[in-house]
């Protein structure tokens, strides 16, 4: 069993290993197969609703329609592959299968980041450059999604000629990679980790401050401009500003969010991957390291209900579905009401 088998990013050098810890196995099985049927099931029900709302795809739709595509891909073809695998204890498939496997698992992790990227430098240039935005128009052909998609195809490349089925040990064999030593997989989760994780995140982080600074600023001019000072109500034509900037601002929020989601589940995986290559002392396959790395794929399953939360929704399904479970009596409109208050709670998010 390769080293860190649980993750996308497994990797394999010796060919000599430890027997497989049953019972770690068995609590991987059962996390990946939770997060797996949580993010097919939230992901496919929020792009359906996008997906039926043709005449209400603004630009942040479809960042979020393409968010949502793509933590579907991390469902179906890293956390589901994986599931598998630890079933089967071993890759079970051809060499053409798991060049495959290796490469769309890294591609739905550098879609869902960089479409991150793409919605906080959207949300940039609606805030800090408006005229731009507004002569840029509606979502018709999205350049920047198309950019994402373009760049996380190109990227994940490497993984078909870094991965292959290799015999492992006589008549056993697995997908893994090959690397140079020692300094090969050094290399590899080094550059993984600042592509997909800490350059993506330096630059949501300079975004997203400058955004606040702007949002501080024009706050403040707007309201002692049209108010005449802080202390008084601002005219009902200051008002009517306020609300636009308020809309932007909850765009803002909910893309602040997202990355903090991201950060929260991403950093454990990524910091155990530098940890386990750089420190020659560094635990192997312990029961923290493995339930790390799988959380990451949690990412996948909070998106959705964050876009949930911020379409105003979110309470009262909940509310509504937790007395259907306790047995209550409330009357649920022939169970056509939920769904139709999912598919109608994304038409309040915000451009």
């Amino acid at each position: 069993m390769p080293p860190f088998n649980c993750s996308n990013l497994s990797v394999g050098t010796d060919a000599e290993e430890a027997p497989r810890d049953e019972h770690l196995a068995r609590v991987e099985i059962s996390l990946l197969s939770i997060i797996f049927l949580l993010a097919a099931f939230l992901n496919t029900g929020l792009l359906l609703s996008l997906w039926r709302q043709p005449t209400q795809r603004t630009r942040m739709r479809v960042f979020v329609f393409h968010l949502c595509l793509a933590d579907l891909v991390v469902a179906f073809f890293q956390v589901l592959p994986q599931l598998l695998w630890d079933i089967t204890d071993r890759f079970m498939g051809p060499d053409l299968v798991c060049r495959l496997v290796k490469y769309l698992q890294v591609l739905g992790m550098f879609a869902s980041t960089y479409m991150i990227v793409a919605m906080t430098i959207d949300r940039y240039q609606a805030v800090c450059d408006p005229m731009v935005t507004f002569q840029r128009g509606g979502a018709g052909l999205n350049l920047p999604v198309c950019a994402v998609w373009s760049l996380s195809l190109l990227a994940s490349l490497p993984q078909v000629f870094i991965f292959s089925r290799v015999e492992i040990s006589p008549g056993v064999f697995d997908c893994w990679a090959d690397f140079v030593q020692p300094w090969g997989l050094k290399a590899y989760i080094t550059w993984t980790t600042l592509a997909i994780f800490i350059l993506p995140i330096v630059l949501v982080v300079v975004c997203q401050v400058r955004i606040c600074r702007t949002i501080q600023s024009n706050l403040y001019q707007k309201m002692h401009n049209e108010g005449g000072s802080l202390d008084l109500p601002p005219p009902s034509r200051a008002s009517s500003v306020l609300g636009v900037s308020r809309a932007r601002v909850k765009t803002v929020k909910m893309t602040v969010v997202i990355v903090l989601a991201y950060i929260i589940c991403w950093a454990p995986f990524f910091t155990v991957q530098l940890w386990s290559v750089w420190a020659e002392d560094a635990p192997r396959e312990t029961a923290t390291f493995v339930i790390l790395m799988l959380l990451s794929s949690l990412n996948s399953c909070v998106n959705p209900c964050i876009y949930w939360f911020f379409s105003g929704q979110l309470p009262k399904l909940v509310t509504i579905l937790c007395r259907r479970l306790r047995g209550g009596k409330e009357p649920l409109r022939d169970d056509a009401t939920v769904v139709s208050s999912f598919y109608m709670s994304f038409k309040t998010i915000p451009d």
